[in-house]
């Protein structure tokens, strides 16, 4: 099959018009080279998709701290979370904490 009979088939003569030519080097440039490529489109894409899940997550931690924070405007509660979460006490005052043997960190336990 030489260059001539290749000439005269339909594909051929399809594929090598001038505007063809043009608009695949065009669509491949657009896809993979140009700096607003799909590529990164689809890499941005993701990437946003991940900080709204990041944001959905942050907007409940803070929920759950506005409602800690409206606890602890109470000054019954201020001193139950004081007392629970940094073991303070009021003078002369004893406190025991009593620890299980499966809460305690050891070498079988890690």
């Amino acid at each position: 099959m030489g260059f001539k009979e290749l000439k005269n088939k339909k594909w051929f003569k399809v594929m090598t018009n001038m505007y063809v030519l043009v608009l695949t080097i065009f669509v491949i440039w657009m896809v993979f080279f140009d700096t607003n490529s799909l590529m990164i489109h689809l890499e941005l894409r993701n990437e946003v998709k991940k900080l709204e899940k990041q944001k959905e997550f942050l907007k409940g931690e803070i929920n759950k701290d506005k409602e800690i924070l409206e606890k602890l405007s109470d000054k019954s509660e201020l001193e139950k979370f004081a007392r629970e979460k940094f073991y303070m006490k009021k003078e002369n005052e004893e406190i025991f904490l009593i620890e299980y043997e499966d809460s305690l960190k050891t070498k079988k336990n890690e």
